[in-house]
């Protein structure tokens, strides 16, 4: 320990700018880093070994964090002190009232929910929000007789009489983007699909429009076991607690087999929602395993690679962190209502820096 503690510690002291500090935080302390490899290699030890290594571990960990910490706040003065060197500024000018925007809740949203994942090694994908009746539902294992496909849930594009071109629709979830992705990727795969939906409904709870991030992960031998511990870790990332406890309740969507519905365990005290403790359940997404009708729409055998899904409402989320009792609100354009919920537009989320500072 002593020499990884050296090793870093000289590093980071040399690191020049903040990619490279970002780098040997990823060697050190990231998931895969050495420290994590050390941390696990505690299961192999003795109890006696285990109650001097843990502690020490934790100390080197918590010194090689405050060690980048510091370098990181060096190099952005540094940087300040050479931008100031250069810019000129005439003090004479007349002062300008200060005008500074704040970022949406569902966009702060979205960006927490790409960092959480893109440490897990998912990228991103996206597609358009008008797509066929085939994407969005035929592909998908949905059938003509399916009630999702009928006019009252579903917002179809006007067709002149005698127009023979496929039914398109204002896409009712983002898994079309999984197919489209599947084409042009293959497998193995691991991407989310984070964007906008329509549906017709409205009231306190549902909008026309709202926003979904559906996630797909595919190759030779994934198993609800995956699913599971990536729904773990990023529960645990996305409301920033240490343990959580999920139940998955048998359920059935078209496009996936089994499927299942994903509860949290909370309490609600004094109307404030804690994560991760009580006697409570809260549903919080639907999962599966992708039907191999799916697989094989996406132009990829389903008889060598299987994989999971699972979708999850953005603004579902955003009002379950922050306290948003109304979705109505999202869509109001209410500057009062944006300066109460809203972010500072340059601060972007990361799990080393913290979600939602």
């Amino acid at each position: 320990m002593d020499d990884l503690k050296a090793k870093y510690l000289g590093q980071i002291a040399e690191a020049a700018d903040e990619s490279a500090l970002e780098a040997i935080r990823l060697a050190a302390v990231g998931k895969k880093g050495e420290v994590a490899l050390k941390m696990r290699e505690l299961g192999k030890m003795t109890p006696e070994e285990r109650q001097v290594a843990g502690p020490a571990l934790n100390a080197l960990k918590d010194e090689i964090n405050s060690a980048l910490a510091a370098k990181k706040a060096a190099l952005e003065d540094a940087a300040l002190d050479a931008r100031l060197r250069t810019e000129w500024l005439d003090v004479t000018l007349p002062s300008r009232p200060q005008r500074q925007g704040s970022l949406h809740p569902i966009s702060q949203v979205q960006e927490e929910i790409t960092a959480i994942f893109a440490e897990l090694g998912f990228s991103v994908a996206e597609g358009p929000r008008i797509d066929t009746d085939w994407y969005n539902f035929d592909a998908l294992n949905i059938p003509g007789h399916h009630p999702a496909r009928a006019e009252m849930d579903t917002f179809y594009m006007h067709r002149a009489e005698g127009d023979d071109r496929p039914p398109h629709v204002l896409r009712t979830h983002t898994s079309p983007v999984q197919i489209r992705a599947m084409e042009k990727m293959g497998a193995p795969l691991r991407i989310i699909c984070p964007g906008g939906v329509y549906r017709a409904d409205y009231d306190q709870t549902h909008t026309p429009m709202f926003h979904q991030v559906e996630g797909l992960a595919l190759d030779k031998d994934i198993s609800m076991a995956n699913l599971k511990w990536v729904l773990e870790e990023f529960v645990k990332s996305f409301f920033e607690v240490d343990d959580v406890e999920l139940r998955f309740r048998a359920s059935h969507f078209p496009f996936t087999e089994p499927s299942a519905e994903v509860d949290i365990r909370c309490s609600w005290q004094d109307g404030t929602l804690k994560i991760g403790e009580g006697d409570d359940w809260m549903e919080i997404l639907g999962s599966g395993m992708v039907h191999p009708k799916v697989i094989a729409a996406g132009g990829i055998d389903p008889e060598v690679y299987q994989g999971f899904a699972f979708g999850i409402g953005i603004d579902r989320l955003a009002m379950l962190k922050y306290g948003i009792p109304d979705l109505r609100a999202f869509f109001d354009s209410d500057l009062r209502w944006l300066r109460h919920y809203g972010f500072r537009s340059l601060d972007v989320p990361a799990l080393h820096g913290g979600l939602s500072r």
